[in-house]
């Protein structure tokens, strides 16, 4: 039917849309979630390098290191110090700016590099993330700003932190860090005020976009004449159509690296925070993805083609030999047999049901946690079917008898 194809293939385009919307409105809008989406980055050393030069610049120490070897000099010569001694001090000035360059450096090093970074971090991701929400969809007020298209963190208050710390490290001259604010460009992009807007309209349906795909899914199925044939091809499109967004997130993390402004001061730390931001994003289109392939195959194999036939017959067959051999040895199941083989479709029914509420009260499903349901309802088809097999054994036995 026509509403079916129209249906199934509107399924297939608004999976992904879907998982984009609930990556916006319950990973990047929620607080708890985006704080602990962030928290890795706080030990990557390319983000570790890159707040070692942000702290270094903030801190914006510089002696003037040849007028006061000069100075130094003058002196040293009026007090009688032979002219060659004197001018090797004077030539000592580059060396001092670059001594206290590495002091600065080393100091801020070891406190980026300590356990102390991660929890400041953390509180100056919770502190922004209410600015997050307004880069997304335009509200809010926070750390993080919108300038023109530029996305800037301000890391004033972590600088403040750090400069306690540096002071505590025993680094006299972290008191002359400024009080004003610092800002961080994290990205820019002309296209910021398109972006809001397709995350705003994403955030206002990610309540209810993911039962609207499945009850759109639901309807072309069971529209269809052939049903098992339409949800393997649900399925399977909407697994192809994840994939398609999955390459094309991976095109958009190449040209977004590829053109970054020259704010940006570290190429790696960008990937960093574009990789950090897009994994749980990344995980959920994997996920639909091997559930599409399952669902697929799983429609297929219980259909009438002769591979599907041949594969089940081959199976039952083995569960046969398995429950001839075990009555030869005296093992068999007797009553709960005999009962599996008369109740099988329900049993079996019941399994998937079982597998599929475990699949839907996961909280986050991964593709290994698809895997391994998978894995769990085969082992209980398994026992169905060796169970009804044996049933079938001791059927045979007693009807001579009978």
């Amino acid at each position: 039917m026509t509403a079916s194809g129209v249906l199934a293939v509107l399924a297939c385009v608004l999976v992904p849309l879907a998982l984009i919307a609930v990556w916006v409105h319950d990973i990047a809008l929620d607080t708890d979630r985006y704080v602990a989406t962030m928290a890795p980055l706080a030990r990557n050393r390319a983000i570790q390098d890159a707040a070692v030069v942000r702290i270094a610049r903030a801190v914006d120490v510089r002696v003037n290191g040849p007028a006061a070897t000069a100075q130094l000099a003058a002196w040293l010569r009026s007090h009688g110090l032979p002219p060659q001694a004197a001018q090797a001090v004077q030539n000592l000035g580059p060396q001092l700016d670059t001594a206290v360059d590495d002091a600065v450096r080393k100091a801020a090093t070891r406190v980026v590099r300590s356990d102390r970074f991660p929890r400041v971090w953390d509180q100056a991701n919770r502190r922004a993330h209410t600015a997050i929400v307004q880069v997304l969809t335009g509200q809010g007020r926070g750390a993080v700003d919108v300038r023109d298209g530029t996305v800037v963190l301000e890391v004033g208050t972590a600088v403040d932190t750090l400069k306690k710390q540096l002071e505590d490290e025993g680094l006299a001259p972290a008191k002359a860090i400024p009080s004003t604010d610092k800002e961080l460009v994290l990205f820019s992009s002309d296209q910021l005020g398109k972006i809001r807007t397709f995350a705003h309209v994403l955030d206002v349906v990610g309540n209810w976009i993911i039962p609207a795909v499945v009850v759109i899914a639901a309807a072309g199925v069971l529209l269809a004449r052939r049903r098992r044939r339409a949800l393997a091809r649900v399925a399977l499109g909407a697994a192809v159509a994840c994939l398609i967004v999955a390459i094309l997130l991976s095109v958009a993390r190449g040209y977004y690296l590829d053109h970054l402004p020259a704010q940006v001061q570290s190429r790696d730390a960008a990937a960093a925070v574009f990789d950090t931001l897009v994994r749980f994003l990344r995980q959920a289109l994997r996920t639909a993805i091997a559930l599409g392939v399952v669902l697929a195959l799983g429609a297929y194999l219980v259909g009438p083609g002769r591979l599907p036939v041949a594969v089940r017959g081959g199976c039952e067959h083995a569960a046969d030999s398995v429950a001839r051999w075990a009555d030869r040895h005296q093992v068999r199941t007797g009553r709960a047999g005999t009962w599996t083989l008369h109740h099988r479709r329900w049993l079996t029914l019941g399994a998937v049901i079982a597998v599929a509420i475990g699949f839907a009260a996961w909280n986050t499903p991964t593709a290994l946690v698809i895997l391994g349901l998978v894995l769990i309802l085969l082992a209980l088809l398994t026992v169905i079917a060796l169970l009804a097999a044996g049933g079938r054994v001791t059927d045979a036995a007693d009807r001579p008898a009978a």
